[in-house]
């Protein structure tokens, strides 16, 4: 077969291409998924591992934070192998040192070893999504791109979904050590089907062949890294992925605290008010993925579809997070929470979308895992910000709103400079002049 009728037969998309595309897509969902339960299964059992292994608060909180030291180190590491290693072997190595980390968790352990685990299964988990977004890049054409990236990113929305019910249920009825077994089995039997299903993507395929160069004509060229990382698209992204997760970061260490302690939500109530932004941003993610395809089949400019339809997400996020400080619980005031805490989740995957747009197949995912190391800073300094705020307020709910209605103006402001940023149309032009005139 030659490079011309690949090309024809992979991006054009027979049945069987179509197939095999969405089944890694769907793999990559659960793998996300996966990523997000074991996250969050600490926090489940925070209770029971508090009263096991006798820790203080301040010990627990230790806990948490060690999973984000070196969170960023994993995505660039592991980021820059992509370029070297076949990225399918990356996924399942990524998958295999999750399992690791928490087979010692199964029995008896003391704290040390819960934090060197931890600390471990941070470092593998930064790649995560930057690969993961890179596999399913590499299954579409650009303009079908967004869909699937929008549905692998909705699994990190539907991993606390499914977990917290699921393995809170696991921890009351046997242990917290049976809520890692769990996850650990589930991990194997994602690695299995991977190993069966998880294929080389055609784009993989395609640049493999020994004549690639035509086909190395219709992707965008390399250029050096410097160059990527200073275009305005890639500068943009990295700007409005860094305050949404900002707001995730919040969603996940701060929400369930201000539902109960800022607005004086009965813990049943709070519990089930903060599934609420989490199945919206599922919902979300997948819409913003169609909405971009759409358009851009239709020939929109990608500055809409990617820059202005995402910054136009963490804008409104903003807003909503600044509003819902102005006005007393309801209805309308829970209506805002879910904008802010789900609007911002559906920017990723089209934001990233954009870095394909520009960014040559063999240097994406070093781009992608420089942006996730990038905006994962911001899981580390938003929990201090709010922490900040609510210790020096003198109540509670002033603290809370006082913390998120900052956090919304720069959202805001970050979502709407973004906007003007993305560029994808204008950067390819100027990072192929550029690589023309080097050469």
């Amino acid at each position: 077969m030659t490079v011309t009728n690949s090309r024809r037969r992979t991006l054009a998309g027979t049945s069987f291409t179509a197939g095999r595309a969405w089944t890694v897509t769907l793999l990559l969902l659960a793998f996300m998924l996966l990523n997000f339960a074991d996250k969050a299964v600490l926090g489940f059992a925070g209770v029971h591992i508090m009263t096991d292994l006798g820790l203080t608060p301040q010990q627990f909180g230790l806990l948490q934070s060690a999973f984000f030291w070196l969170f960023a180190a994993g995505a660039i590491v592991v980021g820059a192998l992509t370029a070297k290693i076949n990225v399918r072997w990356l996924l399942a190595a990524v998958m295999l040192v999750w399992i690791l980390t928490m087979l010692p968790l199964l029995g008896p352990v003391s704290f040390t070893v819960l934090l060197t685990c931890r600390i471990v299964l941070g470092f593998a988990e930064g790649p995560a999504y930057a690969l993961a977004t890179h596999v399913v890049h590499s299954w579409f054409p650009p303009e079908k791109r967004a869909l699937p990236a929008g549905i692998v990113t909705a699994g990190a929305s539907m991993g606390p979904l499914f977990a917290a019910p699921v393995l809170t249920w696991v921890i009351v009825t046997w242990s917290w050590h049976a809520a890692f077994g769990v996850l650990i089995a589930a991990g194997a039997v994602w690695l299995v089907a991977w190993a069966l299903l998880g294929k080389d993507a055609p784009e993989q395929e395609l640049l493999s062949e020994e004549s690639a160069a035509e086909s190395e004509k219709a992707l965008p060229p390399q250029a050096p890294y410097r160059v990527l990382l200073t275009t305005g698209t890639v500068a943009g992204i990295g700007l409005l992925t860094f305050f949404a997760y900002w707001a995730t970061t919040l969603k996940i260490a701060w929400l369930p605290l201000y539902l109960s302690d800022g607005l004086g939500y009965d813990t049943i109530t709070a519990g089930r008010l903060i599934t609420i932004p989490y199945a919206v941003a599922a919902v979300a993610a997948i819409s913003s993925g169609l909405l971009s395809n759409w358009l851009t089949a239709r020939g929109v400019s990608r500055r809409i579809t990617r820059g202005y339809l995402t910054g136009g997400l963490v804008v409104a996020a903003g807003l909503s997070m600044y509003f819902f400080t102005t006005i007393g619980a309801g209805p309308v005031q829970m209506v805002l929470i879910t904008l802010a805490f789900s609007l911002n989740s559906a920017a990723y995957a089209v934001a990233f979308v954009a870095v394909g747009d520009l960014v040559n197949p063999k240097q994406r995912g070093t781009i992608l895992g420089a942006l996730v190391a990038f905006y994962s800073m911001a899981g580390v300094i938003a929990p201090l910000v709010l922490g900040h705020f609510v210790g020096q307020a003198a109540d509670k709910a002033t603290g809370y709103g006082q913390g998120f209605a900052i956090t919304g103006i720069l959202m805001a402001a970050g979502g709407l400079l973004a906007m003007f940023l993305v560029r994808p149309e204008r950067d390819l032009i100027k990072i192929t002049t550029r690589v023309e005139v080097s050469q």
